[in-house]
């Protein structure tokens, strides 16, 4: 155990940097893996152990053929998996391989310096595709340690300690951390932090604008969180907290859609919003989805409010922003719970909901044309009918499951005879068509139902496991009406207050065993920091820079006091330092100072110089003329009688400054070992 590690302490320095340099390299790219292909990071990574182990064994670096020949085969791949060499996917996966085979012909300062910039870029590139509390930690890592490469290499000579350039690096960030902070709450704010234009298509959503029975199901295994949601007040019961998003009416016999353009025959249906009662005010941060849709708790009257969004309502109460959310938002927003919409009467729009394809689930529509004929509902009216639908759905032996396995294309004759078992999005799917085949409008409504209130921070977090597929129905004089089918199967769908679950995995699977309240305490813990981030760094906007300026005593804020408070800040920090900086070399006598300095340059050059050498015994101990006489002068200026009777003249200040122009002179070409000296 202990042979690689002396091993390690035993290589030659340019050895060990280059090795250090090539794991902080590999830190850097690391959380990269999960955004570009395979085969850029399989390639990195091997390039990097290669050139690893080439600095190990001391062996010489690949020919400028090899170079070239990997260039190409990343080029040709980019362009491949990407179809540009433009873009950001392609940009980084691109920047990804050529850091690593930049330190293939890394043979000098100069080849380091190269690899440290990439190194930058490589950082910051991933905020690109993730602006989380764990990747800024990770990332500050990874600043530390390039960093301390660079601090190392402006340490040419000798061999010092790796946690000396690391502390030196250290005191760096902590120094330029007052400064950063200023940049961060003062420098205008004209777009989201690290809002930059991404690849067409390359999002992805936990709902998407259209619904083919499966899908929903997929995504009620991703544990990621999709939103949190703070409400001012009392939050309602989480039973009522149904967050709308997609309206699927269009049904061609597999795939569920909304209407949009030629589809919808009749394109004046109105919403016609009517709320009664208290209203529900609450905030959201929704996570970046690429998708316009904003997913208020329904209904919502009045438009989400936040800074740049501009946002309208759908006839179907659906409400999206004017361009997709590319970026994490956080929007305010007033719902009611209590609430009914479209039309009261009968209108030929209508129609379009309850539109059937040709011989599309067969077994259904006999199953509908024997309810209407049931003495049950004979003269009860359509809302009976939809009564006897969920009772038939309580007591026939239907399942709620995970894992309902695949459909056919008559996906509601399985489901009411066969199978008996789905997930929301069957159960919806095939109360919609039979509700059709009844003659009563209906529709899917995708989004999110319920959540998991965080006692940590308060807010509610909704997962994508919390996707949901309910249906609305229409009936005369009281317009559309929710009836979500699935709580009929399994009310613990809707009305369970317990829904965060300690993730699968290797270590959840240890703490879930052993202690799973520590373990749901603990996730908690980490997501209410992770939230707190979100809230006050990653969602810090010009709005807020405006605030923190009011609170200063500034009225009515704008760019020009916001320009004018950044730059007299910066200008004030400027000379502190200044100050400070003159303040401090005051405090050391100015041929200490000087002495000192000539110390550290002989020291540099291998002399064995004591820490309170005088200068006699420093000239001894060179044993080089030049200096030998310098020195011996700095020691007569210094002690000589005639010396101290004129230390305070101006004809001593003349004679300390020619001291220190000689210095420059004598210490330019100081020999490289006391061996080159003899």
């Amino acid at each position: 155990m202990n042979l690689p590690l002396n091993s390690l302490r035993h290589l030659p320095r340019e050895a060990r940097d280059t090795i250090f340099l090539l794991v902080v390299t590999g830190w850097i790219v690391l959380p990269l893996t999960p955004h570009i292909p395979e085969w850029s990071w399989l390639l990195a990574g091997g390039l990097l152990i290669w050139r690893s182990s080439l600095a190990w064994h001391g062996s010489p670096l690949p020919s400028r053929w090899w170079l070239i020949g990997l260039l190409l085969v990343a080029t040709a791949a980019t362009f491949f998996t990407h179809k540009t060499l433009m873009g950001r996917n392609a940009g980084v996966t691109f920047l990804v391989v050529l850091l690593a085979m930049k330190t293939l012909e890394m043979r000098g300062r100069r080849d380091a310096f190269v690899i440290f910039f990439l190194g930058f870029f490589v950082l910051l590139s991933n905020f690109f595709f993730s602006q989380s509390l764990l990747v800024a930690m990770a990332m500050l890592i990874g600043l530390l340690g390039l960093l301390t490469a660079l601090v190392n290499s402006h340490m040419p000579v000798g061999r010092p300690p790796l946690w000396y350039a690391a502390k030196t690096a250290g005191w760096m960030a902590l120094l330029g951390a007052p400064i950063m902070l200023v940049l961060f709450l003062l420098f205008p704010r004209i777009a989201p932090l690290w809002g930059v234009p991404i690849d067409a298509m390359a999002g992805r959503t936990g709902l998407s604008s259209r619904m083919e029975v499966g899908s929903v199901a997929k995504l009620a295994q991703d544990d990621s969180i999709a939103m949190r949601v703070r409400f001012e007040g009392t939050p309602p019961p989480e039973s009522q907290m149904y967050f709308r998003g997609p309206v699927l009416s269009r049904f061609d016999g597999r795939v569920w859609e909304p209407y949009r353009g030629l589809f919808m025959r009749v394109p004046d249906l109105k919403a016609d919003l009517q709320v009664q009662g208290k209203p529900i005010v609450y905030q959201v941060t929704l996570e970046t989805t690429h998708r316009p849709w904003l997913l208020p708790l329904d209904a919502a009257l009045t438009k989400p409010t936040a800074e740049g969004l501009d946002a309208r309502m759908s006839p179907e109460l659906q409400w999206e922003a004017d361009k997709p959310i590319s970026d994490m938002l956080r929007y305010k927003a007033t719902s009611y719970t209590n609430f009914r919409h479209g039309p009261m009467q009968s209108t030929t729009a209508l129609q379009n909901y309850v539109a059937m394809p040709l011989d599309s689930n067969p077994r259904t529509l006999a199953f509908a044309n024997a309810l209407r004929q049931d003495p049950r509902y004979q003269g009860k009216g359509k809302w009976a009918l939809v009564e006897g639908v969920l009772t038939h759905l309580q007591t026939g032996g239907y399942t709620y499951t995970l894992e309902p396995g695949e459909y056919g294309i008559h996906s509601a004759d399985e489901f009411w005879f066969d199978k008996k078992v789905g997930f929301c999005e069957h159960i919806a799917s095939s109360f919609v068509i039979l509700m059709r085949y009844l003659n009563i409008p209906a529709r899917i409504v995708t989004g999110y139902q319920g959540g998991q209130m965080n006692p940590v921070d308060g807010f509610w977090t909704v997962r994508q496991s919390d996707a949901h597929a309910w249906s609305e129905v229409w009936i005369a004089d009281r317009g559309w009406v929710r009836v979500d089918p699935t709580s009929a199967v399994a009310p613990a769908r809707t009305g369970s207050a317990v829904r965060l679950t300690v993730p699968a995995g290797a270590i959840a699977a240890v703490f879930q065993g052993a202690a799973p309240q520590f373990a749901l305490e603990l996730r908690m813990m980490w997501e209410a920091a992770n939230n707190s981030w979100n809230q006050w760094v990653l969602n810090y906007t010009q709005s807020k820079q405006f605030d923190m300026l009011r609170k200063l005593g500034f009225e009515s804020p704008d760019w020009e006091d916001l320009s004018y408070l950044f730059i007299g800040i910066i200008v004030g920090m400027s000379g502190l330092a200044m100050l400070w900086a003159a303040w401090e070399r005051h405090q050391q006598n100015p041929w200490l100072r000087l002495l000192n300095d000539a110390a550290v340059r002989l020291r540099k050059a291998g002399f064995e110089i004591p820490a309170n050498a005088s200068p006699r015994q420093m000239a001894a101990l060179v044993n080089i003329p030049e200096i030998a006489q310098w020195l011996l002068r700095m020691e007569t200026w210094r002690y000589a009688p005639a010396a101290t009777n004129a230390a305070a003249s101006s004809e001593a200040r003349a004679t300390f400054k020619r001291l220190q122009k000689e210095f420059r002179h004598v210490f330019h070409h100081v020999p490289a070992s006391p061996s080159q000296a003899s």
